[in-house]
């Protein structure tokens, strides 16, 4: 794979062999982000469970306090009071089966996050086989299945992140944009890595954090210390 000389600079400022304090890491992270777009910060955290056993799933949603510098555009399925009070908290698409067909049809994908009141769960159950895979499908878990749909729609915009395993136990998530500042990018890593280790499954063994990664979109990944991470 062609390394570029702005990513093989980044390289060189880190230690491959080190695993570095969470402070440490954060600072590298935004020196070594060196694209001319403002660039993405992703944490990537592997945990010592198996997600193919449900009694050792880990799933949640946690607010960053500074968001994570995306424009989020929420997808709001409800009806009556329920559809006005998303529209008044800044939806951007609130509807039902029109929205479904919409979807179906014309394969609409341009939304972030999708909010639904749980009446309406049986009426978008026959998309789950298209927004299943990407992550999209209202879930109570992540606090997208609720009446309070204008609380849904304020927090994911106020920078709301879902956080899961894929299927080789990792958790990849954003934490900001490199613009943030280490500052801003330590607050939201904290905030995000004591929801992970809160939600601990019981049926977890041994080691929950085996390994953290901090990482830019262009930039090399940098070894956070998992030890001081609980």
């Amino acid at each position: 794979m062609f390394k570029g000389k702005k990513y093989k600079a980044s390289a060189a400022m880190i230690d491959r062999a080190k695993a570095y304090d969470p402070s440490e890491a954060i600072n590298l992270v935004c020196e070594t982000s060196k694209a001319k777009f403002d660039e993405t910060i992703e944490l990537h955290i592997r945990l010592g469970v198996d997600s193919r056993h449900a009694d050792q799933q880990v799933r949640g949603a946690v607010v960053l306090p500074n968001g994570t510098g995306k424009t989020v555009r929420t997808l709001v399925f409800a009806k009556g009071d329920n559809a006005k009070a998303a529209q008044d908290a800044g939806a951007d698409y609130v509807g039902d089966t029109d929205l479904v067909e919409k979807i179906q049809k014309e394969n609409w994908f341009e939304f972030d996050v999708v909010i639904a009141t749980p009446d309406m769960m049986g009426t978008i159950g026959r998309l789950g086989k298209v927004l299943g895979p990407k992550g999209l499908m209202p879930n109570p878990k992540a606090g997208t299945v609720t009446m309070d749909v204008a609380k849904a729609v304020t927090e994911a915009k106020a920078g709301k992140i879902e956080y899961r395993l894929d299927k080789t136990n990792i958790i990849h998530c954003p934490i900001g944009k490199a613009s943030f500042g280490s500052e801003k990018l330590q607050e939201n890593f904290e905030t995000l890595m004591g929801a992970v280790i809160k939600a601990r499954p019981a049926a977890a063994k041994g080691q929950y954090i085996k390994s953290c990664v901090v990482a830019s979109t262009m930039g090399p990944g940098i070894k956070v210390n998992a030890a001081k991470l609980g």
